[in-house]
């Protein structure tokens, strides 16, 4: 069995040329000399907002590998922040001004659009929604429901209108954002349909640099996307079934099902060695079912040393 110890849940590198680090919910990242960006994918989780106080081993080695598969995959499309992945839990990137909105598309009515729904609501984000759908009812065409990018707690949903009016992002590069999404999303389901999934729901995040448009962070990945599986769905929708999902949606369920929400005053339940490793497994499990690879398992008896060391190794190399 692995043992805690076989997870990254921290870094605090010192790293040459090294200007600031931004520790996110799962991603330590980098800044190089305000050029290059070195993000680490722990193996943190996080559910409801909340981190777990226990890694998943090979988490973030399956989060990094599959979102360096999609980059290089939709590089024909717009150019993306990736350089190079010198570590199985690591990318470097070009350093990029985000834009303040993250681009979310749904396919599907699942999740924070059915809550909405399910509520009385018929639109979301500005965006009308038909009548007498059933959670998980496909939309007649993919809808964008971007939100704001918080830098502490829930990002919060914004209409096309909202973002124009306020400045948030300028008319032209707006258009383009929401173009360079539905082409991603139909990549990528295309992708998916090829492994038997269905993309239920994703989302994108774009930076400037040099005034071009880049794709950053992670794409397709189980944290940023629903995935149904193909076989069955229709089957399924019409006896009024929950769908077959290949997200982190097991673990919400696990802490529901322990009375945690990360709502206030409620207890984190244990996580044994036993559950841990369930997870990892699973996680190992979405890598195989998304890419159609087998998942090559990395020398985790010391991830620290290992990481800092490769991420040196390609510094000193690429300021050679």
């Amino acid at each position: 069995m692995l043992k805690m110890s076989n997870a990254i849940t921290k870094t605090n590198f010192n790293l040459p040329g090294q200007t600031s680090l931004y520790v996110g919910k799962v991603r330590d990242v980098y800044n190089i000399k305000g050029e290059l960006l070195i993000m680490v994918t722990t193996d943190r989780i996080s559910a409801f907002d909340v981190v777990l106080p226990k890694g998943i081993p090979y988490k973030g080695q399956v989060l990094n590998q599959i979102a360096s598969k999609f980059l290089d995959a939709t590089a024909d499309i717009l150019p993306n922040w990736k350089i190079a992945t010198p570590d199985p839990m690591v990318t470097v990137g070009r350093f990029c001004e985000p834009f303040k909105v993250e681009m979310v598309i749904r396919g599907y009515l699942s999740g924070h659009a059915w809550r909405e729904y399910k509520e009385g609501k018929r639109s979301i984000c500005g965006i009308a929604m038909p009548d007498g759908m059933k959670e998980n009812d496909r939309f007649p065409e993919p809808i964008i429901t971007p939100t704001t990018k918080a830098s502490v707690g829930h990002d919060e949903d914004i209409s096309r209108e909202e973002i124009l009016r306020t400045g948030l992002v300028p008319e032209e590069e707006y258009l383009k954002l929401e173009d360079y999404t539905r082409r991603l999303y139909q990549r990528g389901t295309e992708m998916a349909a090829q492994m038997g999934l269905i993309l239920v729901d994703t989302k994108y995040e774009f930076g400037k640099d040099d005034n071009e448009i880049f794709l950053i962070d992670e794409i397709h990945t189980p944290d940023s996307s629903r995935y149904f599986y193909l076989e069955g769905y229709e089957r399924r929708q019409a006896a009024g079934e929950a769908q077959k999902q290949l997200s982190k949606e097991f673990v919400r369920e696990w802490l529901i099902a322990n009375n945690f929400q990360g709502k206030e005053g409620q207890q984190m339940p244990e996580m044994t060695d036993l559950f841990v490793n369930q997870v990892s497994e699973r996680y190992i499990e979405l890598y195989e079912s998304i890419t159609g690879s087998a998942f090559e398992r990395s020398d985790i008896s010391d991830v620290p040393a290992r990481v800092e060391s490769n991420i040196l190794k390609f510094i000193t190399a690429y300021y050679r």
